[in-house]
């Protein structure tokens, strides 16, 4: 005949049945199997470089998700901001772009 001990302190409470009112944000840890997820994107400075020589020009993208046509605002490592119509403005991930044409 076998006893099993089971100790009270090493059960696992499920956060259903815990309220928000018992924890503090400082006792909320991530679950232990979970792997941060990381972005990694690659600079090509030729790229950034061209587009930093067209701000102030129209252009026409085709991206992962299709076609967008603006000005360039602004070009950083990783993303152009384009003036849309409508004085509506967009942040296009470089990484997204699959070819460009100033218009």
């Amino acid at each position: 005949m076998y006893h099993t001990f089971v100790n009270p302190a090493a059960q696992q409470v499920s956060p259903a049945q815990v309220s928000p009112a018992q924890v503090s944000p400082a006792q909320v840890s991530p679950a232990q199997n979970v792997v941060p997820v990381q972005t990694v994107s690659l600079v090509d400075p030729y790229v950034v470089e061209t587009l930093r020589r067209l701000i102030g020009h129209c252009v026409y993208f085709e991206t992962t998700r299709g076609r967008i046509e603006g000005t360039i605002l602004d070009v950083k490592p990783d993303h152009v901001l384009l003036q849309l119509s409508h004085n509506r403005q967009a942040c296009v991930r470089i990484a997204e772009i699959v070819w460009t044409m100033p218009l």
